[in-house]
């Protein structure tokens, strides 16, 4: 999530990376014991991507579940797909490119920079319901979780409360799985985020994975 356009040039490196992360071979999650390593996919932005960190690879919320399945004894492999900047319109975008190889479980964490950037919510809505079609389209037993986001209170009463409706409203539409908020008890805490106050720490993205562990955990089939 970035509160203002970023040069596209950290973008294209983001992609080129995100390319590499799909196109190798990725280290599953846990050595694959019972049979092959089945795929989660984690579709961000910055606040997936682990923007900040000192090693997003290891310390993003997403790198964080890999470690818990690893742990399990689950062969899962995990899939950072998460790209600074990136909006829902990004991501329709990038979909079907993204879900070449196969997917189990697809996780949708975008929309908070439509948010910051004053995009109608009904807008974000509409590419978030294209990015689930799509993905069933391609994968049809795909399992879809959407992360919820809200928007500090500063942007306007009516903006703010139509864009938190976006997320619950799209997951019951669809039938997806839901993370109420992916930023909660992590957003306005100081503690939990880097110097701009927007992106989580280390410790934050902890949070993170603590508070998508729940909604993730029964579409695993652990």
């Amino acid at each position: 999530m970035n509160s203002t356009a970023r040069p596209r040039r950290p973008l294209l490196r983001g992609a080129f990376l995100l390319a590499l992360a799909l196109l190798a071979p990725a280290t599953p999650a846990a050595t694959p014991a019972a049979g092959p390593a089945r795929t989660v996919v984690f579709l961000g932005d910055s606040l997936t991507a682990g923007y900040g960190l000192a090693d997003p690879a290891s310390e993003a919320y997403p790198a964080l579940i890999a470690d818990r399945l690893r742990a399990a004894g689950a062969a899962w492999k995990v899939v950072n797909a998460g790209i600074s900047g990136d909006t829902t319109a990004g991501g329709l975008r990038r979909i079907d490119w993204t879900l070449r190889a196969p997917v189990d479980v697809l996780v949708v964490a975008l929309g908070a920079n439509d948010g910051l950037r004053g995009v109608d919510p009904a807008v974000t809505a509409a590419n978030l319901r294209g990015i689930i079609e799509r993905a069933r389209a391609r994968h049809p037993a795909v399992r879809i979780l959407v992360a919820g986001m809200q928007l500090p209170p500063e942007l306007g009463a009516a903006h703010t409360a139509a864009f938190a409706r976006v997320f619950p409203d799209v997951a019951a539409a669809t039938g997806a799985a839901l993370v109420p908020f992916l930023l909660a008890g992590v957003g306005g805490e100081p503690a939990l985020n880097l110097g701009d106050r927007i992106h989580p720490n280390a410790a934050g993205h902890a949070v993170m994975a603590a508070t998508v562990w729940p909604h993730l955990e029964p579409l695993l089939d652990l």
